[in-house]
């Protein structure tokens, strides 16, 4: 982590959960971090806790469903702190709306789980590219719903946006790949996480699902954040998917790397590499 001390990292979604998980983490490793939300006292909370870190936590506040907020996010940036060198996509969104009943609520979440992930990746990637800045990294948060489907609930438009987290990560990679960039991607797939995007599937089923499933936590996540940020820039790490699991029963913080596999050919988890590459790191408990 040292090379990305005094760097400048942007966190969406960084009021609670996950996302202020990750900027405590980037600040307490000595990086200028900027935190995103619509909960802007939230954010400035954090950074009144951190003030004896050897980084800063900058509150910006912005709705992520928002071009407009995001564009004038990244212009404080550019004004106060040069630019971005990284980006972590933390926002999101869930829904109980089912696919048959499907309105609003399902829209928002398109709005911030893919438009304002998009739009962030753009303005992240402009920044970069205005300040000469070949070796950046952008980190999408995203879930392994956003890779298999569970038997067990229903299938919501949440899935749907995971899903397309999952390609846009992989289509990315493709288009730095042909730029010649250096900019890593990485996609983090955790499983059920104890945070506030459970309040959208009300108290009684929130509970029930805390007490019935052993869960990640957010500290957990930016742990994982943390690892692949400290991964040497020549270094690829392409794996950590398993499809088997049949629900979401996950916790106890289990990174595997299972190998990964295409047309025929094993990729060892670690290669030296000068492209862009896709990092995928997924989170299963112990249930088998």
């Amino acid at each position: 982590m040292e090379r990305w001390s005094g760097k400048v990292a942007l966190v969406t979604g960084a009021s609670s959960g996950i996302g202020a998980a990750i900027a405590q983490e980037l600040v307490r490793h000595g990086l200028k971090v900027v935190g995103l939300a619509r909960r802007v006292e939230r954010v400035e909370e954090l950074a009144a806790g951190l003030k004896s870190a050897p980084g800063k936590l900058y509150a910006v506040k912005a709705d992520i469903s928002k071009e407009e907020d995001i564009i004038a996010a990244f212009d404080w940036i550019k004004k106060n702190l040069g630019g971005v060198d990284i980006l972590v996509n933390n926002a999101g969104l869930g829904t109980t709306e089912v696919l048959s009943n499907i309105g609003d609520a399902s829209w928002r979440v398109l709005d911030v789980n893919v438009k304002g992930l998009c739009i962030s990746t753009r303005e992240a990637l402009k920044s970069m590219k205005e300040r000469g800045v070949n070796d950046g990294h952008i980190i999408h948060i995203n879930s392994v719903l956003g890779h298999s489907l569970p038997s067990t609930m229903p299938v919501s438009i949440y899935h749907a946006s995971k899903y397309a987290v999952t390609v846009l990560t992989e289509g990315l990679r493709r288009e730095l790949v042909q730029l010649g960039s250096k900019t890593k991607i990485t996609s983090v797939s955790p499983g059920l996480v104890e945070t506030e995007i459970a309040d959208a599937l009300g108290p009684e089923i929130k509970e029930r699902i805390y007490a019935n499933n052993p869960c990640l936590q957010a500290k957990d996540i930016a742990d994982a954040v943390i690892y692949t940020l400290g991964t040497p820039p020549h270094v690829q790490r392409r794996g950590g998917e398993n499809h088997a699991q049949p629900s979401m029963a996950t916790g106890s913080f289990v990174k595997r790397c299972f190998p990964w596999r295409r047309g025929g050919e094993n990729h060892s988890q670690y290669s030296m590499a000068t492209d862009p590459f896709v990092e995928r790191i997924s989170f299963f408990n112990d249930v088998m």
